[in-house]
């Protein structure tokens, strides 16, 4: 009869043993993922032809997640635990696709990975191989919602999947190399923002195994007491788990987590039954085990376990002798002990793993869309703008979305499945409105002063790391939830490679069936380039769009809404949106209003169109096409047009505003793109276009390369160019202002002639007046401040 486990604390000798036998059953599979191409189960000597022609992966930091893994499965059978693992030394993923094979999860969504010797050798061969599986915990892994190809964010995807999620633990394991990244070290802070009451446990472990792939680590070098010191400073409680015998240290890590286990209830029980959501010290676990523990000890006269050179390929089998000592190496883990002659684990080892959806890979807070909620959304034609006569109101885009933002806390109270973060910015970015039913979330110290402060809050903006919100965020979303990011556009460059990885790790999602959908990651940038009269030129950088511009088609969208309504439809849409990173470049500055609600509607569902009212070529061909992308070139480039119109009136003018930036894309692109038709019923395919653009001006070129009229398309944006000025002075230093916009026009139009000169002259003018009158004022002109529209 199989031995289950029992509610015996401590665990039994015998019991020891045999997760020992689990551990070397993960271990062994680890290994033969880098190495092996047949044979298996060692069966026969093994032969050159049986071995990789090209070794990829890493084994450094895999024994000691073999190690946690099967004690975490121990904990899951013993106390029922909703837990899942994230793996954040980054690289090293054959150890989970090990696990999960073992309690075979990987068998139940790879059928073809069968649960035999058969199977076993594709799961070996697959392994870093062309048509095979990443060497990281990559999308393809069951379990997985962290891949770590970038280092540094596991703690922080972690806190995100356990907010609002109270009977989950994420037990996360932090590479000591990893620990050293600006973000990790930052994720040290999260437990402000736990509340032990509605929120789940993260549980981090520490795995000091003393190297990176070519240093020893700073983590690693520390005195027992530094660490003690320094994380006693971070408001962590640790618990120590050092040695490399494997008996011992099972001994030691099951007596460890009982000990932890045991503290984390005491914390829950005692803030949900008294309702006291104070700050806990959580514990946390730091495991020393040498470097690529139980690996060769010797290759080649150099020490490799316990050195740096354990870290990727311990053997590189390009010496005939290195064969002896990788057969030498996987036998000592002595498969025919752990699996039977079929190749399949033995019963009473395939016991110890949890059944079911306990089991780490079957975790539906690891597959997210499994518990994904659709967001109520209130309507937000509810929240329009009245905005008389076209550009006759002015008002602030992100102010006015505010309130539909907060109904959105409100419709979703009971679910407690919608956040924002924003890194110290949600006042900045005028999102106030929030506050009348939502606060901040602090778990410190508060005083009477504070704003909206409170363990139970649900806006993440009390903390000052773009790192982190977007983590949480990510974290968030990866488990089923709904939110958004919203930052200043300069810095929301410094988690360009976080959202990055994040379109990648749903670029590859998209094309696995098991992975169901999850909410968008909505990234909203909104102190933008074209205002920062008291911050200058440090606060001025477009190039977010470029680096998203770039990624996987079937994954990003970049929508530039140039007025509220505009905003409230953009927002609305993403937020209904599944496994996309939408961009949104959205303003906080007073602006012009131009679309009515219905006619946003219409506008933004399209994602490009002709604004009619401003132009005057109905029933025949334009002699110009103005177009414009965001709301401060939209400004410009219509108040330009208005010049063109007063001064020349015989000009036939088509203004074009696009809400959807890939629209500009060949439909073959691109799935929103224009097909060169529609692109061309729109740009034509034989008249200048001055396009007046949000960002760097390459990239418009770089969207419209294919189409027919792009040698007649001039692109102006933003050069680089910019101080502490007015915000019209901005503008005209990147030559996205009217009066740039206006010569740009008459250049184009050579047939204008003497008329076309004067008005030349009179824009040289205006730009020396503009210069003179800042100087002097300090404000920008009364004609360009107080310019309205006029039908």
């Amino acid at each position: 009869m199989t031995e289950m486990v029992t509610n015996e604390v401590p665990a039994s000798n015998a019991y020891l043993e045999k997760m020992n036998k689990f551990w070397r059953a993960a271990n062994y599979l680890s290994a033969c993922q880098l190495y092996l191409l047949d044979n298996p189960l060692l069966k026969k000597p093994l032969t050159p032809d049986m071995i990789k022609k090209k070794i990829v992966g890493h084994w450094g930091t895999v024994p000691a997640q073999n190690f946690v893994f099967v004690h975490m499965n121990r904990l899951i059978k013993l106390y029922d635990l909703d837990l899942i693992l994230l793996s954040g030394p980054g690289h090293g993923g054959n150890f989970f696709i090990a696990n999960d094979y073992l309690d075979g999860s990987y068998s139940e969504i790879y059928p073809n990975i069968s649960q035999d010797e058969a199977g076993m050798q594709k799961l070996f061969k697959q392994f870093s191989f062309p048509g095979g599986v990443p060497s990281h915990c990559a999308p393809e892994t069951p379990g997985s919602i962290h891949e770590g190809g970038e280092l540094g964010y596991s703690i922080a995807h972690a806190c995100g999947a356990i907010f609002d999620n109270p009977d989950l633990i994420a037990a996360t394991v932090v590479g000591d190399g990893e620990a050293e990244t600006g973000p990790l070290a930052t994720s040290w802070q999260c437990n402000k923002f736990i509340n032990p009451i509605t929120d789940g446990v993260v549980l981090p472990i520490l795995n000091l195994n003393g190297y990176k792939i070519a240093n020893p680590t700073i983590f690693g070098r520390m005195s027992h007491q530094e660490l003690v010191d320094f994380f006693h400073g971070c408001g962590w409680e640790p618990y120590f788990v050092e040695g490399d015998d494997p008996m011992t240290m099972h001994r030691l890590m099951a007596d460890t987590m009982d000990t932890v286990i045991a503290r984390i209830k005491e914390i829950q029980a005692h803030a949900r039954q008294q309702n006291d959501a104070t700050r806990p010290v959580w514990p946390m676990v730091i495991l020393r085990t040498p470097k690529g523990w139980t690996g060769p000890k010797v290759v080649d006269g150099k020490r490799i376990e316990g050195n740096f050179l354990a870290h990727q390929v311990p053997i590189a089998m390009d010496k005939p002798e290195h064969l002896q000592l990788l057969s030498d190496w996987l036998h000592s883990y002595h498969a025919e002990e752990l699996f039977d002659e079929t190749g399949k684990l033995l019963p009473e080892l395939r016991a110890l793993a949890p059944e079911g959806d306990r089991r780490i890979g079957m975790n539906p807070h690891a597959n997210g869309g499994i518990l994904y909620r659709e967001l109520r959304l209130p309507d937000f034609r509810d929240y329009a703008f009245d905005i008389g006569n076209h550009g006759e109101k002015d008002s602030q885009d992100t102010q006015n979305l505010g309130p539909y933002i907060r109904d959105i806390f409100k419709l979703n109270d009971d679910a407690k499945n919608f956040r924002i973060f924003s890194p110290d910015e949600n006042n900045s970015n005028r999102f106030q409105a929030v506050f009348d039913v939502e606060n901040r979330d602090w778990n410190v110290q508060a005083t009477a002063e504070d704003d909206h402060l409170s363990p139970s809050g649900r806006v993440m903006d009390s903390m000052l790391s773009e790192h982190m919100c977007e983590g949480w965020l990510e974290g968030y979303l990866l488990t089923g939830r709904h939110g958004f990011f919203d930052t200043y556009e300069a810095f929301s460059r410094i988690v360009d490679s976080m959202a990055a990885q994040h379109a990648k790790w749903l670029k590859v999602c998209n094309q696995l069936p098991w992975r169901h959908s999850i909410a968008s990651l909505n990234l909203m940038m909104c102190s933008t380039v074209w205002q920062q009269d008291h911050n200058g030129f440090t606060h001025q950088d477009p190039g977010f769009m470029d680096h998203m511009a770039n990624k996987n088609a079937d994954v990003v969208r970049i929508f530039l809404p140039p007025d509220t309504n505009c905003l409230l439809a953009t927002m609305d849409t993403c937020l209904r949106t599944q496994n996309f990173v939408n961009v949104i470049i959205a303003s906080k500055h007073p602006r012009p209003q131009w679309l009515s609600m219905e006619e946003a509607v219409k506008h933004c569902t399209q994602g490009i169109g002709i604004w009619d009212w401003a132009s005057n070529d109905q029933g025949q061909d334009p002699d110009i096409v103005f177009a414009c992308a965001g709301e401060t070139p939209t400004l410009e480039a219509l108040a330009a047009v208005s010049i063109l119109r007063k001064e020349l009136p015989e000009l036939k003018i088509r203004f074009i505003n696009v809400v959807d930036l890939f629209k500009l894309l060949p439909q073959t692109e691109h799935p929103h793109g224009l097909t060169d038709v529609e692109y061309d019923m729109l740009f034509t395919k034989d008249k200048p276009v001055i396009f007046n653009f949000h960002g760097y001006p390459k990239l418009v070129h770089e969207l419209t390369y294919h189409r027919h009229n792009n040698r007649l398309m001039h692109v102006c944006g933003y050069r680089e160019e910019g101080t502490i000025t007015t915000p019209f002075d901005v503008r005209v230093q990147n030559n996205v202002d009217r009066f740039h916009l206006v010569r740009s026009a008459l250049k184009r139009l050579p047939n204008l002639g003497n008329r076309g000169a004067y008005l030349f002259q009179k824009m040289n003018d205006k730009l020396v007046e503009h210069k003179q009158y800042i100087h002097d004022k300090g404000v920008d002109l009364p004609e360009v401040s107080q310019w309205k529209w006029e039908d």
